[in-house]
């Protein structure tokens, strides 16, 4: 019983040191949900018994990554996403004892753009991926080889007699991995004949092989701060970038966004999913925190009071989710499912 009493006193004065010496939600993650929680994180903070929360960003994996490393007060309570958690990144969360539920927010298409100075890009998937990848099919077809197109009038005739250079986010971003998968993975070494039966031949039969993407100056990474990409398109009007609709959206007086396969990144084209290159944005809140910081609970109310369809977070280029999938997720934050490996194979 002595020893009962210690521990649990124990585990008493860790909370209240760990947990209770901040007073303030504290979340982190995409650079694509940045925006958007920042507008629900403002919204929350006009209430005078709650601070505003700490909105940071750093790109999906950082999110992930931070709200599973553990407990305490040096720990996140949500982890931002623009894909969706990975099971070797729910094991690290369960390798350090935390629980999450994983909320869906809504939708955001991926957009190629330029400055409205340059050449609006008129382009197939396949073709931005052979742009980008960082290995393609040789001139006979017999081995992958480095990319080396130099310009994109080199994949096409009729595309831009410019070289490419294409401003994009680093590997911790979640737009960067939704790109990869999307355009490189399955749309290029997925369907293409020879890069799909070259795939197979060096037993990369899915094609992950070609999410890699170019290091040879044709796609620098930018860092994850999308305004930061359009800053340097606005400078340079040869270049293209990518990033998320929302930033297009916010900068439609100076940026065009790329018509891929005959659809353009507009919000109708998004919603109707005409316009294939788009992902559901995510965040994960942490258990072990949601009845002990301040606000957490009271954050995840106040999205569902702007994420339909004429709140503000589709002024701001969010794409809503349809009222069945909002209705689950609402439930999900007054449920809190724990989020398990069988989920991710949904």
């Amino acid at each position: 019983m002595f020893i009962r009493i210690i521990l649990l006193a124990g585990l008493g004065s860790f909370f209240s040191t760990s947990l209770l010496a901040r007073d303030y939600v504290s979340m982190k993650g995409s650079s694509t949900v940045f925006p958007f929680a920042t507008i629900v994180a403002e919204q929350l903070g006009k209430n005078p018994r709650l601070k505003t929360p700490v909105v940071e960003s750093g790109g999906s994996s950082v999110g992930k990554k931070g709200v599973c490393e553990g407990t305490g007060t040096k720990f996140v309570d949500i982890g931002n996403a623009s894909s969706r958690m990975k099971k070797k990144e729910l094991a690290f969360c369960e390798k350090n004892g935390v629980k999450v539920t994983e909320i869906k927010v809504g939708y955001d298409g991926i957009v190629v753009a330029n400055s409205k100075k340059g050449i609006q890009l008129n382009i197939s998937r396949a073709d931005l991926a052979k742009a980008l990848t960082a290995e393609v099919p040789n001139a006979a077809g017999t081995e992958f080889v480095p990319n080396y197109y130099k310009k994109w009038s080199d994949i096409k005739p009729m595309l831009p007699d410019v070289p490419i250079k294409v401003y994009g986010p680093p590997t911790t971003s979640g737009t960067r991995a939704s790109f990869a998968e999307m355009i490189n993975q399955k749309s290029y070494c997925g369907k293409d004949s020879v890069a799909k039966k070259l795939s197979k031949a060096r037993g990369d039969k899915k094609g992950k092989k070609c999410r890699a993407m170019r290091t040879d100056g044709a796609y620098v990474e930018a860092g994850e701060q999308d305004n930061l990409i359009v800053q340097k398109l606005k400078e340079d009007p040869s270049a293209y970038g990518i990033f998320g609709f929302s930033y297009l959206n916010q900068n439609a007086d100076t940026i065009q966004g790329a018509i891929l396969d005959d659809a353009g990144p507009t919000f109708a084209n998004i919603s109707s999913g005409k316009y294939k290159a788009s992902r559901a944005l995510y965040f994960y809140v942490k258990h072990s925190h949601i009845d002990v910081v301040p606000g957490i609970k009271d954050y995840m109310t106040e999205w569902t009071k702007h994420w339909d369809e004429d709140g503000a977070l589709a002024d701001a280029g969010m794409i809503p989710m349809s009222s069945d999938e909002r209705s689950n997720y609402k439930a999900a934050m007054n449920d809190l499912p724990v989020l398990v490996m069988e989920d991710l194979k949904k």
